[in-house]
């Protein structure tokens, strides 16, 4: 086992623009993805191409394996801080760097971010060195896999005829579309018997993706089923290093070729696939911190509750100070909120508001504008209170019009007639209780 070390002349060389990504796939295990992806990477060495292959397989490093390498160490190695990232970088032939163990990059989303951060720093400076960068993904629906391929520019299904490869390499690409990726996947067809067999083979997948998922999918093209390449597996010696003449190697060849034609059709990543990584691990992150407080929130105290509300938006306003809107449109709503059920303590509450504000820097004019307010409020206030004392007194007895009692006394010309006969100084109570009792004598 080689542990690559770079010269100064080539670090000088490193590229600053990120290298092309791309992630071989399959809904499936036994569909030949392993060795798709280590022959096309050894394929694209040759070719004097700067590569680094991540084995996101399993922690068993399957492509370590198929050359007949056994690393010592992992990425899970690095994950655990037993060693540095550089320190488990095995050497193939013509150059090609390989990562064991790459799945255990998901275990990042499980550490600190300042930890995090520091792996998928090392792995970004890493990648920087090469043109391309080609992940053997594990096989399958797992999350793992799934963010693999959507860290890659490109992604590679591996199907073959077998009708259940056909069947789980379109239930990836329907979980990939759900979860919003929106590439056109590439298809190549392994173990074909000829070029036919794999074109009649795309274009079931690519008519069920068209119909049921309303996607078309790219061709990437074939790979023949041979005796020669399935003996590359159990010698432990890829197809890719036999002489170029050969058929099994020449199909990797144009496999490069038809890869780089696909590349040139596709915009480059301004990111690499570490990037990818590192956004997905903060936005775990921050919605660990989201389900964390949200528990916290729903255990804790009105008060609680209250202050930490009164701590976000000091904090929200405290970063768009000069939004006058939001302010406005807060404290009206808070206003709102406090004079549903005035009381005294809504009162007290005013008062000291108003008291807690600084009117020190307001300019003469601003606060004789507001002084006029307050005494209009004012004025307000005691106009309604003064409205509903009124409203609150009881009606008063209204006394029935005063009228003559023709019974009583007679027809007012005798009374009159009688009245003028009296001497002046009897009094009118004493007249009238005389003629009263005269009338009930007559009667």
């Amino acid at each position: 086992m080689k542990s690559p070390v770079m010269s100064a002349q080539e670090a000088r060389k490193q590229k600053i623009s990120p290298p092309r990504t791309i992630a071989v796939t399959g809904g499936k295990g036994g569909v030949g993805k392993t060795s798709v992806a280590l022959n096309l990477a050894l394929t694209l060495a040759r070719n004097h191409k700067r590569v680094l292959l991540l084995d996101g397989d399993t922690d068993l490093a399957n492509v370590s394996i198929m050359l007949g390498l056994y690393p010592e160490r992992t990425l899970a190695n690095v994950v655990a801080g037993e060693c540095q990232l550089e320190d488990i970088l095995l050497e193939a032939d013509y150059g090609l760097h390989i990562v064991p163990g790459a799945s255990g990059v998901q275990e990042c989303m499980d550490m600190e971010p300042e930890e995090s951060f520091r792996i998928l720093r090392a792995l970004s400076k890493l990648e920087s060195r090469y043109d391309y960068v080609i992940t053997d993904t594990a096989a399958g629906l797992q999350s793992t896999a799934l963010h693999m391929i959507a860290a890659a520019e490109l992604a590679c299904v591996v199907v073959t005829p077998d009708p259940a490869s056909l069947t789980d390499a379109f239930s990836l690409i329907k979980v990939l579309r759900r979860r919003g990726y929106r590439r056109t996947p590439s298809v190549l067809i392994n173990m074909a018997q000829g070029a036919s067999q794999a074109r009649s083979v795309f274009q079931r997948l690519d008519s069920a993706a068209r119909r049921h998922l309303q996607c078309s999918l790219h061709y990437m093209g074939g790979i023949w089923r041979d005796e020669t390449l399935r003996q590359s597996v159990l010698n432990q010696r890829p197809v890719a290093l036999l002489p170029a003449a050969d058929p099994s190697c020449r199909q990797f060849i144009t496999l490069a070729d038809m890869l780089d034609v696909r590349l040139s059709q596709l915009p480059a990543r301004k990111a690499g696939i570490a990037a990818y990584w590192h956004s997905v691990s903060k936005r775990q992150s921050e919605q660990k911190k989201k389900d964390a407080e949200s528990a916290s929130s729903a255990s804790a105290s009105p008060r609680e509750r209250c202050l930490q509300a009164v701590s976000e938006l000091e904090a929200v306003l405290g970063q768009t100070p000069e939004s006058v809107l939001l302010r406005y449109d807060v404290f009206t709503r808070l206003f709102a909120l406090m004079g549903r059920a005035p009381d005294s303590d809504t009162v007290e509450i005013v008062q000291a508001g108003l008291g807690a504000i600084d009117w020190q820097p307001l300019v003469p004019e601003q606060r004789e504008l507001l002084a006029n307010h307050l005494r209009h409020l004012a004025d307000k206030i005691c106009s309604w209170s003064d409205t509903r004392e009124h409203e609150q007194e009881p009606p008063q007895a209204v006394l029935p019009e005063p009228s003559y009692d023709s019974i009583s006394f007679g027809d007012q010309d005798k009374l009159v007639r009688a009245l003028k006969e009296q001497p002046s100084d009897i009094s009118l109570n004493n007249f009238l209780r005389s003629l009263a009792g005269k009338r009930k004598i007559d009667g």
